[in-house]
């Protein structure tokens, strides 16, 4: 399938002369002024995966530990960590001066209520909490894990830059149901958010929070060291055609483009004045996401015989283009150059496709004509590109398929529901993750069989939980390797979503606006030049 077009190279000329929305609110070096890829439909970084979510999170909270470039997890609310000769008791200090938004101290029982919310919904958190006897807070300032068996990688859960954060909030915030959405936006992080500015669909704003107390030392890596703010505000516009995102960088009306699509990048190269880079080296591996909760995908020899059907290159090239250092295909259930990815049943994506054949297996399968209910993102170029080309796919081997499109924000509300897609529920979605996310199968959330308790689509596989279980009890690498094959032999079988490539997102800024970390769009260290 040919990569559809956006935008020519002469419309995009016309970029500048489009309208566009007001978002020169304020100006000056005091301003960092922002395009998301997307609406921020969800404010709790519990409640969702939603990158744009964590990307909020990570200004609003602030967390234990951070992580730096080479994924070490470094104490950023912690002073330092004692654990006992035997790895199973972890005392955890917390640092001097930390303070929530609405003015009262962080203290150990507020962090000892996050960690249990974050916990039920995290992939990673669940796994450290099923280790854990005991979690509390013996004084103000000392977070206690008693341990069943030792977990090292305790400090990694807690720093994870990955989806889902832990975030530190109040007590009587972190004491609400794990399922339900926490609304008030109270944290300790180094910026507040402006609820009063907020317009749906359009505008989110930041600001700066001048009591924010930063590690006294370090160097600022990923979420690592000291979180240094340089602006009064941060405002995010939403700016769903690329044309008029593209305008307002140009005419410096916007400092930060989050994700640029891939037509525009020839001429954002050729813009004086405008950067473009990549910021997450481990790429974005994509899926095709399925609702295992309803027909007909509860049935796993349906969802087997799918991945016949699967050409990532295909998928790839409509997201990114024919340039392959922008992508990459041949990708399983980990991400090319992580530690666990593996050869094991990689034959399933890259034997010759034939569709004819796969709808016969779909048949024989027990595919009785059910209508699926597709959704599409239509404001994420990337997402739409995506599912398009999986909506074609799903007909052309004879699924009866319900195409609907809508905005992410939307997607992101709808596949929380669990009714049948005839009642408002869905089938199938499309999305991506970084591939940090996937590296292991700590944070790897479509690698987990855990049913009710695990992440849309909700699928129960045993073996799969069990070779998670014991990834975490390995006692070496080589050990973890063997079962990172073994897992992704269990979801070849067994499929919970359809591999479909990976794609390598750049960003674009004005060249004044410096200090960008690596690994996602983060808002401290950041500087403007004026």
């Amino acid at each position: 399938m040919k990569r559809r077009t956006l935008l020519h190279t002469g419309t995009a000329a016309l970029a500048l002369g489009l309208a566009r929305p007001n978002i020169a609110r304020s100006a000056g070096s005091r301003v960092l002024r922002f395009i998301p890829q997307g609406d921020l439909a969800v404010l709790d970084p519990i409640w969702t995966t939603a990158y744009l979510t964590r990307h909020h999170g990570m200004m609003v909270f602030d967390t234990l530990y951070g992580s730096d470039g080479k994924f070490d997890p470094q104490p950023q609310m912690v002073e330092g960590a004692t654990t006992s000769s035997d790895g199973k008791v972890w005392k955890l200090t917390l640092r001097d001066g930390l303070n929530f938004h609405d003015g009262t101290p962080v203290l150990a029982r507020d962090c000892v209520a996050s960690i249990s919310r974050w916990g039920k919904r995290d992939a990673f958190g669940q796994a450290l909490m099923a280790a854990t006897d005991e979690l509390s807070a013996p004084d103000d300032k000392t977070i206690q894990f008693r341990l069943k068996q030792p977990f090292p990688l305790l400090p990694a859960a807690l720093g994870k830059v990955g989806v889902n954060i832990c975030p530190m909030m109040p007590e009587r915030l972190a004491n609400t149901d794990p399922f339900k959405q926490v609304t008030e936006m109270v944290g300790s992080g180094p910026f507040r958010f402006k609820a009063d500015e907020r317009v749906a669909g359009a505008r989110v704003a930041y600001e700066r929070n001048e009591k924010y107390v930063p590690r006294p030392s370090g160097t600022p890596d990923w979420t690592a060291g000291p979180k240094i703010v340089n602006f009064d505000r941060v405002e995010w516009t939403v700016i769903p055609d690329a044309a008029t995102a593209m305008g307002a960088l140009q005419s410096n009306e916007a400092d930060w483009w989050e994700a640029p699509t891939f037509d525009l990048l020839p001429l954002l190269h050729k813009t004086k004045g405008v950067t473009v880079e990549i910021l997450d080296p481990s790429g974005s591996p994509s899926m095709l996401r399925f609702n295992q909760l309803h027909p007909p995908f509860d049935n796993p020899a349906i969802r087997r015989a799918l991945l016949g059907a699967v050409d990532q290159a295909d998928f790839m090239t409509a997201v990114a283009g024919t340039d392959p250092s922008g992508w990459k295909d041949k990708v399983g259930f980990f991400p090319p150059g992580s530690p666990l990815a593996s050869d094991i049943g990689m034959q399933a994506l890259e034997s010759p496709r034939d569709l004819d054949k796969v709808k016969k297996d779909l048949i024989a399968a027990g595919y009785k004509n059910e209508k699926i209910v597709v959704m599409v993102a239509s404001d994420l170029p990337v997402l739409n590109a995506m599912g398009q080309v999986g909506a074609d796919m799903l007909q052309k081997v004879g699924m009866n398929v319900d195409l609907q499109v809508t905005d992410w924000g939307s997607v992101v509300q709808r596949r929380a529901s669990r009714k049948p897609p005839a009642e408002g529920g869905w089938s199938v979605f499309f999305t991506s993750f970084g591939g940090v996310d996937q590296y292991t199968p700590a944070g790897h959330l479509g690698l987990r069989g855990n049913g009710a308790n695990g992440w849309f689509g909700w699928p129960t596989d045993t073996k799969l939980e069990d070779l998670r279980t014991a990834w975490f009890a390995a006692p070496d690498a080589t050990a973890q390797k063997i079962i990172g094959s073994q897992m992704q032999a269990e979801a070849f079988d067994n499929p919970p979503y359809l591999p479909l490539g990976e794609y390598f997102q750049p960003t674009a800024h004005a060249n004044a606006v410096t200090g960008l970390l690596r690994g996602m769009p983060l808002f401290w260290n950041v500087k403007k030049e004026t």
